[in-house]
């Protein structure tokens, strides 16, 4: 019986997640499995800003080539890195139960909260979306850019390079490295990033593997992830725009909260829609945020007129 080849990335995080998921899928489908390590542009990458050269699509393109030439049947992706279309063959097939969304700090002195860092305090994110909420919630801080995988960026905090940084609960729970985290941050003050805290199973649209996929899909984490997906296609999102949706479940409802920003934090657009559908939740959400003025937005960002 050939096993199950699951495409990942081969980051400690990336790795991880994929093993878990392989343990799910043999678990659900009684089929062996086994691991396809793909060395993305995105990894290779490592000293200049994404948005230069693609933005988190680096990530999973390769990823997906491998799929399209199949070399691998199914991928495992951070949801927050997939860019809003897909290539055309391939399809999502499912989302297990998303983790922790919520953004973390971690800090140098231990203990310490957001806002409790001094003034000048060194922060590094390599995020667009963080970086726009800092600089309009806390102006007095030194954000810097950082790029990495997650032990690389606690090495440079350790090493005294910055005073804290901003990374997702999620990677650092999966890593086994959730005592490193000083606060977990609510989405009331940095919302999180599309996907964030979920994984994305990506197949070939006519796979029979994506059939039996369906199994490891959690139906409200779903509906929360297309809602924040048809919200980035309708803003036509990518790395370089600094955006934010994340939608919550409570039975057939839902509640999606957007923004959209300049990366100087100088002006975001906030918008919050309750619903039943989620692509159409999505879709007019965006439509209403265009309307308060993420157009104007837009267009700053795409000319690069924004500083």
């Amino acid at each position: 019986m050939n096993p199950i080849r699951i495409a990942t990335r081969g980051s400690d995080l990336a790795l991880a997640q994929a093993r878990w998921v392989a343990t799910q899928i043999a678990q659900s489908t009684g089929l062996p499995t086994e691991l396809v390590v793909i060395r993305t542009s995105g990894d290779r990458l490592v000293d200049v800003p994404l948005a230069e050269f693609g933005g988190k699509g680096l990530f999973v393109k390769e990823i997906e080539e491998a799929l399209l030439e199949e070399q691998a049947d199914v991928a495992v992706h951070s949801a927050k890195d997939l860019p809003a279309a897909l290539p055309p063959g391939l399809a999502l097939a499912a989302f297990p139960e998303r983790v922790d969304p919520r953004d973390a700090l971690a800090a140098a002195d231990r203990g310490c909260r957001l806002a409790g860092l001094a003034p000048g305090a060194r922060v590094g994110t390599g995020s667009a979306r963080r970086g726009m909420w800092l600089r309009a919630r806390y102006p007095h801080l030194d954000v810097r850019p950082l790029r990495g995988n997650v032990p690389t960026r606690l090495r440079k905090l350790e090493d005294g390079d910055y005073d804290a940084l901003i990374l997702a609960s999620a990677g650092l729970d999966r890593l086994g490295l959730a005592g490193r985290i000083d606060e977990r941050l609510a989405p009331e003050v940095l919302l999180p990033a599309v996907g964030q805290g979920t994984l994305a199973l990506e197949t070939r649209n006519e796979d029979p593997l994506r059939t039996k996929l369906a199994a490891l899909n959690h139906p409200p984490t779903e509906r929360a992830i297309r809602a924040e997906r048809a919200f980035l296609r309708a803003l036509g999102g990518d790395c370089n725009v600094p955006l934010a949706a994340f939608a919550e479940v409570s039975g057939q409802a839902l509640r999606l909260r957007g923004a959209l920003g300049l990366p100087d934090g100088s002006r975001i657009e906030e918008v919050e829609l309750h619903g039943v559908d989620p692509e159409p939740l999505g879709e007019c959400a965006a439509a209403t945020l265009l309307r308060r003025g993420g157009d104007v937005i837009l267009a700053q960002l795409r000319a690069g007129a924004y500083a």
